[in-house]
């Protein structure tokens, strides 16, 4: 069995798929909920698979290795038995957490040295110590180790960046062909096409990528504060040039309507903290727009919260219950919220599939993104 198949592709880029991994399969385009030390914030592993309905969630390489650390990380098995997580995940490198840390770190050809956010502790991050950390955690899919950008940057900043990206991701294949895995299922490696939203570097990067011939392909370095078009420019010239046979995976995006967007695009995998982290400050949202649940209009809104959502808290509590829960700072308010939004993102992608299957995603995307867009 392939790792990744296409069913079908719509009458543009946009395609559904099923990725097949050891711990089960995904249908794509799909979007995967972030948990960043081994926990989706707030929500349950049950109510994640049963009410959200994920196929697949992330884990975070740099969070991880600090905490709980690789000792009891390679004692529980791997993070699936660590976490009690029985279908597949995909790690990060580490990359953008540790470049994110500008005031501790200090990069050099090796790698980068850092200072722990947690201790103050230095630590080093070689493209070999990523691979190793993602051998000892185990995830279905891992990524190569990068270098991501801020946005602004000048062009031969980034430049210098996406060459040493290039020479990174050579040792992290050889690390990886002389070291298997440790927990006897297939681990799946992604490199990063990056080059910020430099065409020319894209184009390139983009190539250098695709050569490398890897089961899967991610797009790194964008949703990082540039404006919408660009992001949507910038991912389309990337995905005329990587596999259409390979997944492709675009980092740390977004928005319903950016993934949207994104999918018509080519983007079979997205992933973002946004449905969680609004919903922990009250944001919804739902297929007729999005909810600020702190807003006075819902004080005497007794209507479930959601009658068109999927997951249980959609109607099982009212508008009116959930902004006081937001209003009182209750943390159950931040978990009904963290439930939906999640529930939603999910629901979101496979009904953007269904439209794939249908042969009418781009009319239908088209219609739906200005409401998904409106305020309510």
């Amino acid at each position: 069995m392939n790792f990744f198949n296409i069913e079908k592709t719509s009458e543009s880029k946009a395609r559904a798929g099923v990725l097949t991994t050891d711990h089960g399969t995904v249908q794509t385009p799909i979007f995967m909920p972030v948990g960043t030390v081994a926990s989706v914030k707030t929500v349950h592993q049950r109510e994640i698979k049963e009410d959200i309905k994920a196929q697949i969630i992330l884990g975070n390489t740099y969070h991880l290795y600090l905490r709980p650390g690789m000792e009891v990380m390679e004692a529980a098995g791997g993070l699936h038995k660590f976490m009690n997580w029985d279908l597949p995940i995909l790690t990060d490198s580490g990359g953008f957490q540790v470049f994110s840390l500008s005031g501790s770190r200090k990069m050099s050809e090796e790698g980068v040295k850092f200072k722990s956010h947690i201790d103050g502790s230095y630590h080093l991050f070689t493209p070999e110590k990523s691979m190793e950390i993602q051998r000892q955690i185990g995830a279905d899919i891992f990524m190569a180790f990068d270098e991501c950008v801020a946005y602004p940057a000048h062009y031969n900043q980034v430049k210098k960046s996406m060459e040493m990206t290039h020479r990174w991701l050579k040792r992290c294949i050889d690390w990886n062909e002389k070291n298997p895995e440790l927990y006897g299922y297939k681990q799946r490696f992604f490199p990063i096409v990056q080059g910020s939203t430099y065409s020319d570097l894209r184009k390139i990067s983009a190539e250098v990528i695709s050569e490398a011939g890897a089961e899967g392909n991610a797009i790194g370095g964008l949703s990082v504060g540039e404006p919408e078009d660009e992001l949507y420019r910038i991912t389309n010239e990337v995905t005329d040039i990587l596999p259409k046979d390979k997944p492709r995976y675009l980092m740390g995006v977004g928005t319903p309507w950016n993934i949207l967007e994104s999918i018509g695009l080519g983007i079979d995998m997205m992933d973002c903290v946004m449905p969680t982290r609004n919903a922990r400050n009250g944001m919804l949202f739902t297929w007729q727009g999005v909810m600020n649940m702190k807003n006075e209009k819902w004080k005497k809104d007794f209507s479930p919260l959601d009658e068109f959502g999927t997951s249980f808290v959609d109607h099982e509590y009212s508008k009116a219950y959930v902004r006081h829960l937001f209003v009182s700072k209750e943390y159950l308010g931040k978990q009904i919220a963290s439930i939906h939004n999640l529930a939603f993102y999910l629901d979101l992608v496979k009904v953007a599939r269904e439209h794939i299957l249908a042969g009418d995603f781009y009319q239908w995307k088209d219609s739906v993104i200005p409401v998904l867009r409106q305020r309510l």
